[in-house]
């Protein structure tokens, strides 16, 4: 041991047997390095090997060899572990100083309230004297204000540029660093060493306002870069266009800007900002990028307003960057807007009144974006399907600014509207530009162009009440064959490709027909890609022939216990020979929620609706419970494309509007059974007219196998209820209509699981499916006696899951499930031990 301790120290030494130390020669330390780097742990046979084509190495025992290995394998893992802990110091200071800085300036609004609050108070005491007074000069005048303008116009001249710049960091300074916005810290956003920084939102101000402070790993220079690139992080944000550019005497520089955001909705316009941005270098070396809108009243130049947006105002905002010490930058972000509310349908101004969500959009996302680059630049990994982080994250961007535009349909970029069918629910846009078809690229493969010369866009939003975002949009990924149509899949795919599709990708997991490939599980916080492989895809209208179909899938949003301002599911079909600019036709689902408990989502929810599970709870908690609801109203934006031959237009233009149609139904039917009033006391599990609550049923199932069996099936202990346990029960159960065609109506989650379904779609299974040849003979033989005595026991067999997998189990027992009137209400299996073959 104590040859080993001091070799470790000494990395040039030998550990004789004897005691001694002998030192290693130069080349042998050089050979011994060299093939550490190959083989860090070599094994006994392995070393062998080295010293016998290692000449220098000769006069080494292997037993010394291996001494020198664990050394510098100990040596290794000391300067990793020694390097973690300076980044960890730093960043501890780096807060640190933060914390102090925060506390500073809470200090001073303490102060500046204090004050504020005494000078209230003497106004308060001087208005009451003065109304005692008779003169009505003197009672009108005493509580008047003087209406001096606090912006006096500026001229459009650099000078007059530079007054409004100068003016613009004052404000901008007192916002991230002073008191001239009361900020609060955003609700569940604790600073720590591992959180992305501290981050606030406004009280009281005028629109709305959120800012931030973190540590990032980039120099200031390279942060301003990153940060001005705003369509480069900002998923909202399409174009930054620098209209003018000027230079001022301290170093400075002015730019106009012209900047245009996406709409989130098909229900609302675009918003576009006319900008002034001043960049700077303080005296203590702070790099400032602040930014704010020129308007009428600064008599600035002036930006004419376009056609289908919105002019909204950025009030004064940055970026305060500052040199960290041993590296990277602290960084001060301020975001200030008034996103003009009015312009938007009631229902969806909290979109544009809230300050939360400005800071997940915007604040945070600069944070994050910049924390990701610093990521990639330290460690330069190559993720799934062998492409980089930064690769992934441009195609990410890709899709997300495709279905974007899509949603927006821009005339600019050749969108036109066609004519409705008398139902405005969906619209249907076209797109035949040459710009947008150059976008798209069409590829030839085996000789044969691939089909279409023109886009068709089908796009609808709808109001949905009491769905947690996160929820229905699991639902949707991992249930595709719920609402998709597999032929117009198999349409879309042709348009992109002509030969087979034959991805170097991993094995994934099967949801519903489909198998999910992870392809990158994070580009940022809660947004991962992945690869959607649909086996076999039928045919559309004798055009396509059946084959596989591959589809790049981005989903944001899916955990709803995270912070997300909306879960999105956004998905293209793709190629074999898929690259960066290969053509991406995007479509797929927004779901924004709209009031502030839409991020209250419980926890206890999952995909097959086991909040059934607190069917009490759903039909006994107060109405103004909002943590066991979730978000209690969201919207839904849907959009679609479709490439295809402008002779066909009007064929395709049907079949997107009712293929939309479709899909909005599917998804109302969903979201009715996600949703946890569909549980309440007055409703049932979705099942027909006059089906139990939840746990009266239960109770059923329980009792009748006790009547019957003469045993429990359940161990119930403690205060669960009786559906909870159920729920859990490790074997399959499942009850089934008494019908001359018995289907299914329950089943708890093993029994979903081995149907491979959900409740939405458990009642299209019928009990004679899942059962081979065999099976259903035996069934039917003796099935009677469930009738007559009241149970029946299967022996082991086969049957089917719903996708036509083999399940295997161990045996089963059926009986008959009667109510509290003793009448049969239906009847009940259990599947002991299975698993699938």
């Amino acid at each position: 041991m104590m040859a080993a301790t001091s070799a470790c120290k000494e990395g040039t030494k030998i550990a004789m047997d004897n005691g001694k130390y002998v030192r290693y020669t130069p080349e042998q330390v050089e050979a011994l390095e060299r093939l550490y780097h190959e083989c860090p742990k070599p094994s006994s046979m392995r070393r062998q090997q080295l010293i016998r084509e290692c000449p220098i190495l000769s006069n080494i025992e292997p037993k010394q060899i291996k001494v020198w290995f664990q050394n510098r394998r100990c040596r290794e893992k000391q300067r990793k572990e020694a390097s973690r802990l300076q980044a960890v110091n730093r960043k501890l200071t780096a807060m640190n100083k933060l914390l102090m800085e925060e506390n500073d300036r809470l200090q001073k609004q303490v102060s500046h309230l204090v004050y504020e609050n005494s000078y209230f108070r003497q106004q308060t005491q001087n208005t009451t004297l003065a109304t005692t007074d008779t003169s009505c000069d003197s009672a009108v005048t005493s509580g008047q204000h003087h209406l001096t303008p606090q912006h006096p116009p500026k001229d459009a001249s650099p000078a007059g540029l530079l007054s409004i710049a100068e003016e613009t960091l004052t404000e901008f300074l007192s916002k991230a660093t002073g008191t001239a916005v009361e900020w609060v810290q955003m609700p569940g956003m604790k600073p720590g060493p591992d959180s992305i920084g501290i981050v606030a939102i406004s009280h009281g101000c005028t629109g709305v306002a959120a800012r931030a402070c973190g540590l990032v790993g980039l120099d200031p220079t390279r942060v301003a870069e990153i940060l001005k690139d705003r369509p480069s992080w900002y998923r909202d944000c399409r174009a930054v266009d620098v209209i003018n550019m000027l230079s001022t005497a301290n170093g400075g520089t002015i730019e106009l800007l012209y900047m245009q955001l996406y709409a989130p909705t098909t229900l609302a316009p675009a918003r576009d900002f006319w900008l002034l941005r001043y960049t700077s270098v303080m005296e203590d070396g702070s790099l400032v990028v602040c930014e704010r809108s020129l308007n009428n009243t600064q008599n600035g130049p002036s930006m004419p307003p376009a056609v289908n947006f919105v002019r909204a105002e950025l009030l004064p905002s940055g970026y305060l960057i500052r040199p960290c010490e041993g590296g990277g930058s602290i960084i001060h972000i301020v975001d200030h807007m008034d996103l003009e509310p009015w312009s938007v349908p009631e229902v969806l101004r909290p979109l544009y009144e809230s300050s939360t969500l400005l800071a997940q959009k915007t604040t945070m996302a600069a944070l994050r974006h910049l924390r990701q680059i610093s990521q990639e630049i330290s460690q330069p990994n190559v993720t799934g399907w062998g492409r980089r982080p930064a690769a992934l994250r441009a195609l990410s961007h890709k899709l997300s600014k495709g279905f974007n535009e899509a949603v927006n349909g821009f005339t600019d970029e050749g969108w036109s509207m066609l004519e409705s069918d008398g139902v405005d629910d969906v619209t249907l846009l076209v797109n035949s530009s040459p710009g947008k078809m150059m976008d798209i690229n069409f590829s030839y493969s085996n000789g044969f162009p691939s089909m279409g010369n023109a886009v068709l866009c089908a796009k609808a939003s709808m109001l949905l009440q009491n769905v947690p975002p996160a929820i229905l949009l699991r639902f949707l990924r991992e249930h595709r064959s719920e609402w998709a149509d597999s032929g117009i899949d198999a349409y879309s795919a042709a348009a992109v490709k002509a030969g087979p599709c034959s991805l170097p990708v991993p094995q994934g997991g099967s949801f519903g027909g489909q198998v999910i490939l992870p392809l990158a599980h994070t580009i940022e916080h809660e947004e991962f890609m992945e690869v959607v492989k649909l086996e076999n895809v039928g045919h559309y209208q004798d055009m396509i022939m059946p084959s596989d179909i591959f589809l790049l899938q981005l989903c944001t949003g899916v955990d709803e216990n995270a912070v997300s301002t909306c879960a999105e599911l956004i998905f293209a079909p793709i190629d074999g020979s898929f690259s960066e600019d290969s053509p991406i036709i995007p479509s797929g689902f927004r779901i924004i929620p709209l009031d502030s408990g839409m991020d209250a989502s419980s926890p206890n929810r999952t995909l097959d609706l086991a909040s059934t599970l607190e069917v009490g709870a759903a039909g006994n908690r107060a109405t103004g419970d909002k943590s066991s609801r979730g978000s209690t109203k969201s919207v839904m934006t849907i959009a679609f494309q479709f490439v295809y031959e402008m002779q066909l237009q009007e064929n395709v233009a049907i079949m997107a509007r009712q293929y939309v149609r479709s899909i909005i139904a599917s998804v109302q039917r969903v979201a009715l059974a996600l949703s946890p009033s569909f549980f309440g006391s007055h409703a049932g599990l979705g099942s027909p007219p006059g089906t139990p609550e939840a746990q009266t049923l239960a109770r059923w199932i329980c009792q009748s196998y006790r009547c019957y069996m003469g045993d429990e099936l359940l161990k119930h202990e403690g205060s669960e209820s009786i559906l909870k346990v159920l729920w859990h029960h490790t074997d399959a159960v499942l009850c089934c209509s008494l019908k001359a065609l018995p289907v299914f109506t329950f089943a708890n989650q093993a029994g979903l699981d081995m149907l491979e379904t959900t409740l939405v779609s458990l009642q299209d299974i019928s009990l004679e499916k899942i059962f081979d040849e065999n099976g259903r003979k035996t069934l039917f033989a003796e099935f009677p006696q469930v009738m007559q005595q009241g149970f029946m026991c299967l022996q082991g067999g086969i049957c089917l899951s719903s996708m036509g997998r083999p399940v295997s189990y161990e045996r089963a027992v059926a009986w008959k499930v009667v109510n509290d009137e003793e009448n049969a209400h239906c009847i009940c299996f259990t599947f002991i031990n299975w698993s699938f073959v």
